[in-house]
């Protein structure tokens, strides 16, 4: 974690990422939670930019931060960061879910996970979260243009498979169609798609918006070779986001997990 954790600072102060709308002055996000003790990872695009700033856009601070800034760790640019502030850094994601994790995104996730016997939180917590780009954005990514979204990508592309390179994670479980379409081609493979008539989102005209379920293994991800097949599981609805996911939708997709992981993990 420590050297793929400088890359990636040493990355906030190059050209390419000022151009497509990182917060300058946030924290690369490796991982949300202690990667070394998981066996279980949930994948996302990016970190939420509510990870640093309020409903008002101000940086978080005092007990309500939740990760380090510039500010926090009293520097006016990334160059000047040393050991000291890296490990600073890795300790505020291992400790994540103990401070003030993001909870109005987090613990719907959480629910789903507990259908593999995961959990972020806790004593025996044996799940994180990862990024499939750990720099968080002034915007949401739809709002990015092809071309930002395409160097955010190129840019950060090898860092998935550097850390799941050197952790024991067996199972992703991938959070909506445009993480799955993303890891399908950074990995340059096509996971199984499944029809699922009991996650279909209600919608007031129409037959609503059908669920499927996605399935297969990485073994390489943008040419990082991780010495092992982890198994990928995922749903294309995203739940946090995704217009109208009831919590019947939920507890099924929870429940397909629960039935699918069985015996693999």
């Amino acid at each position: 974690m420590d050297g793929t954790l400088s890359g990636l600072v040493e990355r906030l102060d190059g050209p390419l990422l000022r151009t497509t709308h990182i917060i300058p002055w946030s924290c690369p996000v490796p991982a949300f939670g202690d990667l070394s003790n998981s066996v279980v990872a949930t994948l996302g695009l990016n970190p939420s930019n509510r990870e640093f700033v309020d409903h008002n856009g101000k940086e978080l601070d005092g007990a309500a931060r939740r990760l380090h800034t510039l500010k926090s760790l009293r520097l006016t640019r990334w160059s000047q960061a040393d050991d000291t502030h890296l490990q600073l850094i890795h300790e505020s994601c291992r400790a994540y879910f103990w401070r003030n994790p993001y909870n109005a995104w987090f613990r719907s996730l959480d629910y789903i996970l507990s259908g593999a016997k995961a959990s972020y939180y806790g004593a025996s917590a044996n799940a994180c979260h990862l990024d499939l780009i750990p720099y968080a954005t002034t915007c949401k990514w739809t709002e990015l243009t092809s071309s930002q979204r395409s160097s955010l990508l190129t840019t950060a592309s090898d860092v998935l498979g550097l850390l799941l390179r050197g952790c024991s994670v067996r199972l992703l479980v991938l959070n909506g169609r445009t993480v799955i379409e993303n890891l399908q081609k950074v990995a340059g493979v096509t996971f199984d798609k499944v029809a699922m008539r009991d996650w279909t989102l209600p919608r007031q005209v129409g037959d609503g918006v059908v669920g499927f379920a996605f399935r297969g293994a990485v073994s390489k991800l943008s040419g990082v070779d991780l010495g092992r097949s982890v198994i990928v599981l995922g749903y294309n609805h995203n739940i946090q986001s995704s217009f109208g996911v009831t919590a019947d939708v939920k507890t099924a997709i929870r429940t397909w997990l629960s039935a699918t992981v069985k015996g693999l993990i």
